[in-house]
Formats: structure tokens, C-alpha cells, sequence
């Protein structure tokens, strides 16, 4: 039998779902709750197997929930049922510790196949989901081209971006304008820029200059 906590702080979903469920042989809701808060308290208390948790709620959302309920017990086996599929929801649901992520749009069917195919171990995930997942992936694996200065290409960068000249830099830094000369060249060619007016552009672009 899986037990089943229901989150969600729309009566007619949870009662909807309530209801298909209770006809399942291997389903049973033993809680329900309508904001995150009493969510947490009764998964909690309950231990369910599978908890079933709506993200746009009032006292509490289901992201800041999953996250309690995470730190609390980390065994639990959350799944995000929503409405919502855009990047600003999606990504820091399951950064929280979700482990799987289905639209309300999706079959009764669907929503026990997901059910079960959790409860078993795998990861449920949409493939629109799974889709936006994969994009956030790939956008903080990027590296940038600032990231490759060096500790020292970094300290001309702030000063190139205050308007330091040449001679200003060496004097600064204690080291010669023929080195000035190189670490800036470096920077103007990692940074892909072609002169020092869009270096600073492009440290001020990135928030790279310190106060």
C-alpha cells in the first residue's frame, strides 16, 4: 500500500484526487493538507510514502516546504504536482529536494503511473520539465569569459574599469608597464573585446567591478 499526503490548497483537486485514489487497490491518502505549512507538519507526524505537494500556495509554498520537510527528514519522497511548468518555479522546486514534478494537466492515470514509478525508486519527471531542467544545466555548466582571468588579469580589470591609464596600473600594482601591457592584452582577448573602454563595459555588464 502507498501512502499518500496531498498538499494543495485548492478543496476541489484535493477532493478530486482523493476520491480516484481511494478506488486504487495499492493507493491510501491518510492526510491532506491546504498550505505548506500544515503540509510540513503532517508529513511530519504521518511518514507517508509519497507526498503530493501543489508549489503556488498562501501561509507557505510548496518549494519552502519541500525544503523543511527535506532538512527534517530527508527519506521523504516529495512530488510536485502543479500547474506551473515555467523556469522560475520548476528549477528551485527540485533544487529542494523534490523527486519528481507532474502537471495537474496530466491524466488521473498519468498522476498513478508517476505515483507508483516514485514510490519504486525512479524519478518522475515531465518531459517539458526534464526539458528546462536540462536548458538550467547546460546555462551553469557555461563558463564565462571572465572566468578564465587570472588573480592578477583581475586586478587590472578593476582598474582598467576605474579608469586607471597604463603607467597608473604599474604604479598601483608594483610591477612594470611592460607587464601592464600584457595582462592587458590577455584581458582584451579572453574577454574578446577589442579595447579598454568595452573592457569596462563588459565588467560593468557582469557586476565584475568591486565598491
Amino acid at each position: 500500500m502507498i501512502r499518500l499526503l496531498l498538499v494543495d490548497d485548492h478543496e476541489m483537486v484535493r477532493l478530486g484526487l482523493s476520491s480516484f485514489f481511494s478506488i486504487q487497490e495499492d493507493f491510501e491518502v491518510v492526510a491532506e493538507a491546504e498550505n505548506g505549512e500544515i503540509g510540513v507538519r503532517l508529513a511530519l507526524e504521518e511518514k507517508p510514502d509519497i507526498i503530493l505537494m501543489d508549489l503556488v500556495m498562501e501561509v507557505m509554498d510548496g518549494t519552502e516546504a519541500t525544503q523543511i520537510i527535506m532538512k527534517e527528514w530527508p527519506e521523504a519522497k516529495i512530488m510536485i504536482l502543479t500547474s506551473f511548468i515555467d523556469d522560475e518555479k520548476v528549477y528551485p522546486a527540485m533544487q529542494a529536494g523534490a523527486c519528481g514534478y507532474i502537471l495537474k494537466t496530466s491524466t488521473a492515470q498519468e498522476i498513478a503511473h508517476a505515483i507508483r514509478e516514485t514510490f519504486n525508486g525512479k524519478n518522475y519527471i515531465e518531459d517539458e520539465v526534464n526539458s528546462i531542467m536540462e536548458e538550467r544545466k547546460e546555462e551553469s555548466n557555461k563558463q564565462y569569459p571572465h572566468e578564465l582571468l587570472t588573480n592578477r588579469e583581475n586586478e587590472v580589470l578593476q582598474l582598467i574599469s576605474r579608469g586607471y591609464t597604463n603607467q597608473e596600473i604599474a604604479d598601483e600594482l608594483y610591477i612594470t608597464l611592460k607587464t601592464v601591457k600584457t595582462h592587458v592584452s590577455n584581458i582584451l582577448s579572453k574577454l574578446d573585446v577589442e579595447d579598454r573602454t568595452q573592457v569596462a563595459i563588459y565588467a560593468f555588464r557582469h557586476d565584475l567591478v568591486e565598491d
